[in-house]
């Protein structure tokens, strides 16, 4: 389908951190952004847009939005013939009420921009973004299905709302999205699914994930050792351009897993180490699968998620949103060093 690029494009969640990169990139392409975010007025949350904004050909215009209020999309939307919603909780640990926490967000806010794409006359594609977790739950489903690596045609059939409830939570909005989209025709439906995104923020605000697992890497937190799994990287550089090319090919289709390559813990820490060498606290060894799952309660780990996460090979086939959308990844060595070098020049981390 082909976007006019004279008109706004709507980023939902915009000051969030992939979102952040699709809103700066936007405004030096020349694209006018309408941004939804929770409070506008919030400086600390929407400074680094704001500053993206200055001296770029495009346009920025931010919108409060709340993920759970029906229509609160309605008035960002209003022009856009392109939607990219990235908008959704992540929250791995520390739960309290998974259903109420991530699961209705994820899929309520889904809906809610969905159905104002219906009611909005203009829009003619959204960009969804899902998660690799859409497609597996734990890394032993490859193992059980007899697969040699993950693509777009698998859907994650094992996580629940008491069993990796933030995979189950994106899985369930990624469905909502696909069963939305079947009963209409006028706008079509596009899904960028990340993995574990690392890469250099755009914000000290930030928050996400990936910066607290490059952290306690660093700073002792595990410094007795890691346990044997691998994680699916992407460059949060990559996975924004993903979503803009999704948004703009004309010929774009379907799921599109953005992961650049699989590696284990400890070869993260390696990688980290062979670069910013020996001052930091880095885990001493690869820590025993009996010992990691006697332990995991007090990691706040279920000792279910280390039966079916530690010590198996997880792989993903990335070749269909290089043909398709043409996105070449960096090498996850750069995005890991990227992203710990911006974590040291924010004085998020130290040496010892």
């Amino acid at each position: 389908m082909q976007i006019d690029k004279t008109k706004p494009v709507l980023v939902t969640g915009g000051n969030g951190y992939i979102a952040s990169w699709i809103v700066k990139y936007l405004l030096a392409d020349g694209h006018d952004v309408h941004a939804t975010v929770r409070d506008p007025a919030n400086s600390a949350k929407t400074g680094h847009l704001l500053k993206a904004a200055e001296g770029s050909r495009g346009k920025l215009t931010l919108f409060k939005a709340d993920l759970l209020k029906d229509g609160a999309f309605d008035a960002a939307m209003q022009g856009c013939e392109l939607v990219i919603h990235t908008a959704s909780p992540f929250v791995i640990k520390g739960l309290k009420d998974a259903q109420k926490e991530l699961v209705d967000p994820a899929v309520m806010g889904t809906k809610n921009v969905l159905d104002a794409a219906n009611r909005v006359q203009s829009v003619k594609r959204v960009v969804l973004t899902a998660s690799v977790v859409s497609v597996y739950g734990d890394a032993q489903d490859m193992s059980d299905q007899k697969l040699k690596a993950f693509t777009e045609a698998h859907w994650n059939t094992t996580s629940t709302v008491t069993h990796q409830p933030y995979n189950y939570s994106k899985v369930a909005a990624e469905k909502v999205g696909w069963e939305i989209v079947k009963k209409q025709s006028r706008w079509d439906f596009i899904t960028i699914n990340p993995g574990l995104v690392f890469g250099p923020s755009l914000t000290t605000a930030s928050d996400s994930t990936s910066l607290s697992t490059i952290k306690e890497l660093a700073n002792g937190h595990l410094a007795t050792g890691v346990p044997n799994m691998e994680i699916a990287i992407v460059d949060v550089r990559d996975a924004a351009r993903a979503h803009i090319l999704a948004g703009f090919t004309l010929t774009a289709s379907g799921r599109h897993l953005a992961v650049s390559q699989s590696v284990t813990m400890w070869q993260m820490v390696q990688t980290l180490k062979a670069r910013f060498g020996n001052g930091y606290r880095w885990p001493m060894m690869v820590v025993p699968k009996p010992v990691v799952w006697l332990m995991a309660p007090v990691a706040g780990y279920s000792r279910k998620f280390v039966s079916r996460n530690a010590g198996w090979p997880l792989k993903f086939d990335n070749s269909y949103i290089q043909k398709d959308l043409g996105l070449t990844f960096r090498p996850v060595a750069e995005t890991l060093g990227d992203h710990f070098q911006q974590m040291l020049d924010d004085g998020v981390l130290k040496p010892r």
